[in-house]
């Protein structure tokens, strides 16, 4: 599902002319929520970024949580999806002679990017219910890309780490320099 916002503060309602649209570059903050909403990793990268204290996080990552799951739910074409759904398995009884294969339609996945004025938000729902939050410019190209990495540096770095504990917050120095790594590779090409 894709929401995009409209009519948000620009950087020049902001006091801060174009020079913050030039601080504000790339990939701008990840922040990694476990499937029950509790925050277990969150990063700022932009310099020009209004710092959160640890509570906003927490409510950040609690709210979104709660929006992710109302939005899974919602399914604007759920008749439509049925109806097409029963026509397929007709069909493809149809054409093996009568023995239908069975198959399922892809479940709604939840809000997957918010665009503003001023930022986008990527987010990467993983099977296990981990979602990865991507914050970036407007104009960053490939955020799928840059995503897909930050969750293949997660795996190698977090995941096969013998002392992490599944659900608990992320304290991964290696993680960190890698992520730390990547992500200034990704804004220095901009």
């Amino acid at each position: 599902m894709r929401l995009e916002l409209m009519g948000g503060k620009n950087y020049k309602d902001l006091g801060c002319g174009g020079a913050l649209g030039k601080l504000l570059k790339g990939v701008l903050a990840l922040i990694v929520i476990n499937k029950a909403g509790g925050l277990i990793y969150n990063k700022t990268f932009g310099d020009g970024l209004n710092q959160l204290n640890t509570n906003d996080y927490l409510v950040l990552a609690g709210t979104f949580h709660g929006v992710h799951a109302i939005t899974a739910r919602l399914d604007p074409t759920k008749g439509l999806a049925n109806t097409q759904y029963q026509q397929q398995q007709v069909a493809a009884a149809a054409n093996t002679g009568g023995v239908a294969i069975p198959s399922r339609p892809e479940p709604s996945s939840g809000l997957e990017v918010l665009e503003s004025e001023n930022f986008r938000l990527q987010c990467f729902n993983t099977l296990t219910g981990t979602k990865f939050l991507l914050f970036t410019d407007t104009l960053q190209a490939n955020v799928d890309v840059a995503m897909r990495k930050v969750y293949d540096l997660y795996s190698d770095y977090v995941m096969k780490n013998p002392f992490y504990q599944l659900e608990m917050p992320i304290r991964c120095e290696s993680f960190n320099r890698k992520l730390n790594s990547y992500i200034r590779e990704v804004n220095n090409s901009r």
